[in-house]
């Protein structure tokens, strides 16, 4: 008899990237703007929070538009985390746009005008226009289908009542198909805007309650309307002026928002809007939000983008410009000149500087009891010690990268629980910068383009 073979069914899960700032939730601080010492995946460096808090409460309020922020700080003092914290504070609301300084260079278009696009995505401007809607509850739905297929369109009657009023309305095919679509009975409540024909289903109504066993455990109730059935209501879009650029730019149009092949957009377009959105905001039908455009690494910015920016944020409608660097006094790229940060002396005049300071032993010890919590690793407690040692004498860092590093090691003896003797092995796998460089030190005869002369290699006179 021949075997039946049962075909193999798979839960389907929602894959997840953890990346380095996942675990970041916010800026950490109460009602009074102290920082706590851990609270919303940030650890430590508790002035510069506050200062990012003072900036963000700045933001909210429209008081700092056209201002610049530094972040300066050793590599791995929490920088782009502080950046992440005030974006996920400021909320879905309030643009914020992210950008690394390396990135200008490796771009199809011009410097100055990858840094306009980017300054146009952190202005925000929310339009309000009034629409007029038919909001009421489903009575009948009756659809008159031609005895002939083909021989006449679909024709219908739609009857909807508030506690006020009961009407009746003739359909055309385009409305039938829309009701059809989402899925619309009696007992449905609706709201149809009479510009678009756009039906949007608020609900089951209270009455239908007692059916609640048809209708699953997701159903949601709501009142019957009251009032009249057509009534006018305020709509408010959110968008960015870098959106409404590329939409109106002729050459590549709104697609050219999902390819991000926006290309260079004309000068002529961008008056255009400026103007038209100077008017809305006159008529009071917009209004301007400047959120944040945050660069990473702005050492990597030459003098051109530097000038750029210096104008820019001189214009009425410029957002927060936060910017981070590590390097110490260092050439400004494009020139021979030195300066601290790498940053011209007349920009650097303009910033807010806050100043991120080393990490303490017991706020490394909470930032990778975090990261572990992040990466779904758990830890025996002398690993833990041991990873905090090597995170004090390396750098937090190589820290975090041994914690996956060290749980497949576990895996592979197939423990549950990360032990010292993991973290040990992966210490001894894998080079942190200073081993690395000690290591290239005594080998560096059998390296290629040595450098360094050996005490056993002769040097010419």
């Amino acid at each position: 008899m021949a075997e039946i073979k049962l075909s193999e069914t798979r839960d389907l899960t929602r894959i997840e990237r953890i990346g380095a700032h996942s675990h970041i939730r916010g800026l950490g601080l109460d009602s009074s703007l102290e920082a706590r010492f851990s609270s919303e995946g940030m650890v430590g460096q508790p002035a510069a929070r506050k200062a990012a808090g003072v900036i963000v409460k700045m933001v909210q309020e429209g008081k700092i538009a056209g201002r610049a922020v530094l972040l300066a700080g050793q590599p791995g003092t929490g920088k782009t985390a502080i950046a992440m914290g005030m974006a996920k504070s400021l909320g879905q609301e309030t643009p914020f746009a992210m950008l690394a300084g390396s990135e200008l260079f490796s771009l199809e278009m011009s410097k100055t005008e990858a840094l306009m696009q980017a300054f146009r995505k952190a202005i925000g401007v929310r339009i309000k226009e009034e629409t007029e809607i038919i909001e009421g509850e489903v009575v009948e739905v009756q659809i008159d289908r031609p005895a002939v297929s083909g021989a006449a369109s679909k024709t219908g009657k739609l009857t909807l009542k508030t506690t006020d009023m009961e009407t009746v309305y003739d359909l055309g095919a385009k409305m039938i198909e829309a009701l059809g679509k989402e899925k619309v009975q009696s007992g449905d409540v609706i709201a149809i805007d009479k510009a678009s024909g756009k039906i949007t289903k608020l609900g089951r109504s209270f009455a239908r309650s007692r059916d609640y066993d048809a209708m699953g455990p997701h159903t949601k109730f709501v009142q019957c309307p009251d009032g009249e059935l057509q009534k006018r209501k305020e709509v408010v879009h959110c968008v960015s002026l870098h959106e409404i650029d590329v939409i109106n730019s002729r050459t590549q149009g709104f697609l050219a928002l999902f390819t991000g092949d926006t290309g260079e957009i004309r000068a002529e377009v961008r008056e255009q809007i400026d103007t038209k959105v100077a008017e809305w905001r006159e008529e009071g039908k917009a209004e301007i939000v400047p959120g944040v455009l945050f660069i990473d690494e702005v050492h990597m910015l030459d003098v051109e983008c530097f000038s750029f920016l210096n104008r820019a944020l001189e214009n009425d409608m410029a957002p927060v410009l936060v910017v981070a660097t590590n390097r110490g006094i260092t050439s400004i790229r494009g020139t021979n000149y030195r300066s601290p940060h790498g940053i011209p002396i007349d920009f650097l005049d303009r910033l807010l500087i806050v100043s991120t300071q080393p990490y303490t032993s017991e706020e490394i010890r909470r930032i990778l009891d975090i990261r572990a919590e992040e990466e779904e690793v758990e830890m025996s407690e002398d690993a833990k010690v041991l990873l905090t040692r090597i995170g004090e004498e390396t750098s937090l860092r190589y820290a975090i990268n041994l914690i996956t590093s060290a749980a497949l090691g576990c895996q592979r003896r197939k423990g549950k629980v990360v032990e010292l003797e993991d973290v040990s092995r992966v210490y001894e796998l894998f080079y942190d910068v200073k081993r690395s460089t000690q290591y290239l030190m005594e080998y560096q005869s059998q390296y290629m383009f040595s450098e360094v002369v050996g005490e056993d290699e002769e040097t010419a006179d």
